[in-house]
């Protein structure tokens, strides 16, 4: 099976781009530098709303992961636009491709986020669920909305709506361990929002497993199904790593540090629920937050 990947140099895409070639997938890569292309990957330049349509043509599964960090940078204006652009018209501009080839795909799979849901305290949510307030909610709906006129034609569309992405290798726990090695980690604010969280290699698992489940469409939920507080995976990692974590981080010094990306990154809770992948009987690897940091953080 042939398969495109864009953002393939994040983590989720790099991993994934080895993981589905080892499972006898033949993958080739979204690349803006042509100087970075490998045979069989296609050139596209999304801020200039480029690519030969002709060039994604035969492939059976198309998964689109790229867009900007929403943490790299703070939520300036311009930041906030570049981050809404990025995802929107990036699958936008793939979107158009593909409804005009001979040949378009069975699957397109585009990743979202459960930065859909908003803060909504301890409500548990799921796929069902309507969309919450706030920048990112409004965002991850526009991303969605993208996809709409794939789903029109046909095409299966799945948006995947990422958790909090554990990995020792990167993203947010990689980033953590320097500073919960050193004793300086503690819980952010009261410590009681709900951090929607996956592993990576469940994250790998299931564009596999949703591949191959042809029922399986629309907004899919790729977060554990237990549930975990920020005190709990504060307190946890500490734990694994045998260290303390008594310096917390109180919510006015976090806002006022980081402004409006401290409500909706940091303090804001979200109860989610994979009820697509649980009716489906996906088989997590790692489902429970004790169990899976000390199995990510184990001496190799």
């Amino acid at each position: 099976m042939k398969v495109l990947i864009s953002g393939a140099s994040g983590l989720i895409g790099k991993n994934l781009q080895l993981y589905l070639n080892s499972h006898g997938y033949t993958v080739s890569r979204l690349v803006r530098n042509k100087k970075l292309m490998n045979d069989g990957d296609v050139f596209w330049d999304p801020q200039r709303m480029e690519v030969k349509s002709a060039s994604i043509e035969g492939f059976e599964v198309v998964i689109h992961l790229a867009g900007e960090n929403i943490a790299s940078k703070l939520w300036t204006t311009k930041q906030k636009n570049k981050i809404l652009n990025s995802r929107v018209h990036s699958t936008k501009l793939l979107s158009e491709a593909l409804l005009i080839i001979k040949q378009p795909p069975s699957l397109f799979i585009c990743a979202s986020a459960t930065g859909f849901y908003g803060n909504r305290g301890d409500t548990l949510l799921d796929e069902k669920s309507p969309p919450g307030e706030g920048f990112l909610a409004k965002v991850v709906q526009s991303w969605e909305k993208a996809t709409e006129d794939l789903k029109k034609t046909g095409i299966r569309v799945i948006n995947l709506r990422f958790g909090v992405v554990l990995s020792r290798h990167g993203g947010v726990l990689a980033r953590l361990l320097p500073l919960f090695k050193l004793g300086l980690g503690g819980k952010i604010g009261n410590g009681q929002q709900f951090m929607p969280w996956i592993s990576l290699e469940d994250i790998l698992e299931i564009v596999h497993f949703v591949i191959n489940k042809n029922n399986i469409q629309g907004a899919v939920n790729a977060v554990a199904p237990e549930s975990c507080r920020n005190e709990q995976f504060t307190k946890t990692l500490a734990k694994v790593l045998s260290r303390p974590a008594f310096i917390n981080m109180p919510q006015i010094v976090i806002r006022f540090v980081l402004g409006e990306m401290a409500d909706e990154l940091f303090l804001a809770s979200t109860n989610v629920k994979p009820s697509v992948l649980i009716e489906n009987a996906y088989p997590f690897i790692h489902s429970n937050i004790d169990s899976t940091l000390k199995s990510l953080l184990k001496k190799n």
